[in-house]
């Protein structure tokens, strides 16, 4: 009888990728995305007042990303993704059931709590998982997927948000978006995960770069090793130190941060810049569909976007960056194709950002180091953020969204530069910066 090993592997992968897909449609299916701002404003908020929960939502995810991340080290990463929607839910239920503005103080704690404990552990599970079965090539395909796999969330949420609250108001509206929670958190039960614990390691080690012999696997678990857990400490300390000791791993971080960050920060604007080209209020929703169909576009490119060279996502970033500032200058609605391209370039080139952070760190404390890269993006945010508005208010959002587009021209100079560098050799089982098209961003 042939055995064939690989088609096993394929079909854990497989299941991997439809369990993570629909943990990520769930969790975006908050039917009150839409929704919540009204619901601030007609409890009696002022403008000032839902401003400051955007902060305090902000400094939650950033006080709470790398801990967790090292939490989803030391402990179960697929734990964490389980509780992260159900901590997310129980924010949601609070602001139904008692709006008023210390619960939806509460609430975006919690909801940034919730984002916090995914964030970081949800790329490590994925790629450590991917790695186990041979397949660590595909994580940028299979993240890629994913993050559509959100944007389809978010998309079905706009449109059912209309219907669900005409049926009941806001205690529809969060119901449905508890109940979202509630699956994503049975979803994630549904993830493998393969740890082994510090007092199961093995008593003899083996060199970095050395290959080991299947039949003498350590772990037992079909010739694959498995990830260390290290107590909460310790996680914590190796994460930063790998950080701080491996300037490729740092670089990484740093990419993720600048290319995830900007477009990220912009989307929260896109409204205003598309009122701005003189369409009605109606229209309004039509040419931020483009946007998001754009994103979506941007995540399915994945698989190709990774045959890129160095110079090839360099010249990617520079595209994006033309399209953004040229389609926010038009100010007519065409140009709302241009962002829509420019958001699907920034999709993939983050995506890619990603897939080289995950290739690029070897220590156990994976979900630290990329809850790292969360926090640098989140503050990256709050940068842009505060910069957009000072342009906007002098400038108008055109402007601002032209001058944010600066920094990615920045970043693909910086990386066409870092190309023409002689490399340095790196220690034997490192990735060459620079070296072959498997993952774009190795030049810089």
């Amino acid at each position: 009888m042939t055995v064939h090993p690989p088609r096993v592997s394929d079909a854990r992968v497989r299941r991997l990728a439809a369990t993570l897909y629909g943990y990520a449609f769930l969790s975006e299916l908050v039917l009150l995305y839409p929704l919540y701002a009204l619901l601030f404003s007609d409890t009696g908020l002022s403008v000032w007042q839902i401003s400051s929960l955007f902060v305090i939502w902000s400094a939650a995810s950033i006080l709470l990303e790398v801990p967790s991340g090292a939490f989803a080290d030391a402990v179960s990463r697929r734990l964490l993704l389980a509780l992260a929607p159900l901590v997310t839910a129980a924010g949601f239920a609070l602001w139904v059931l008692v709006p008023s503005y210390p619960a939806f103080a509460v609430g975006f704690v919690l909801w940034g709590a919730g984002g916090a404990l995914a964030s970081g552990a949800l790329e490590a599970l994925v790629f450590t998982e991917l790695d186990r079965l041979g397949a660590a090539g595909r994580y940028a395909r299979v993240i890629g997927r994913a993050k559509t796999a959100e944007t389809l969330g978010v998309l079905a949420s706009i449109l059912l948000a209309g219907p669900a609250f005409a049926l009941g108001g806001y205690p529809a509206v969060g119901a449905a978006s508890v109940l979202a929670c509630l699956l994503a958190a049975a979803v994630a039960t549904r993830l493998p995960e393969h740890r082994r614990p510090m007092t199961a390691a093995p008593a003899t080690s083996v060199p970095a770069g050395a290959e080991v012999d299947a039949g003498a696997d350590p772990t037992g678990r079909d010739g694959a090793t498995d990830e260390e857990d290290l107590g909460w400490w310790a996680s914590l300390r190796a994460g930063l130190a790998e950080v701080h000791a491996d300037r490729a791993v740092r670089a990484a971080v740093l990419l993720v941060a600048v290319v995830a960050a900007v477009w990220g920060a912009l989307d929260e604007y896109t409204p205003l810049l598309a009122r701005d080209t003189g369409v009605g209020e109606a229209t309004v929703p039509l040419l931020l569909l483009f946007t998001w169909v754009g994103v979506a576009v941007g995540g399915l490119l994945a698989p190709a976007g990774e045959r890129l060279t160095g110079r090839g996502y360099a010249g990617l970033l520079a595209l994006s960056a033309v399209a953004l500032a040229a389609g926010a200058l038009l100010a007519r609605p065409l140009g709302f194709a241009l962002v829509a391209a420019a958001f699907c370039g920034f999709q993939l080139a983050t995506v890619l950002a990603d897939a080289r952070l995950q290739a690029r760190i070897t220590g156990a404390s994976r979900a630290t180091v990329t809850s790292l890269a969360g926090m640098a993006t989140d503050v990256t945010i709050i940068a842009v953020y505060g910069g957009y508005g000072l342009l906007a208010t002098g400038a108008g959002n055109g402007v601002a969204f032209a001058v944010a587009a600066v920094p990615y021209l920045i970043v693909a100079l910086l990386l066409v530069v870092r190309v023409g560098r002689p490399t340095r050799p790196r220690p034997a089982g490192g990735a060459q910066p620079g070296g072959g098209p498997q993952h774009p961003g190795r030049a810089g």
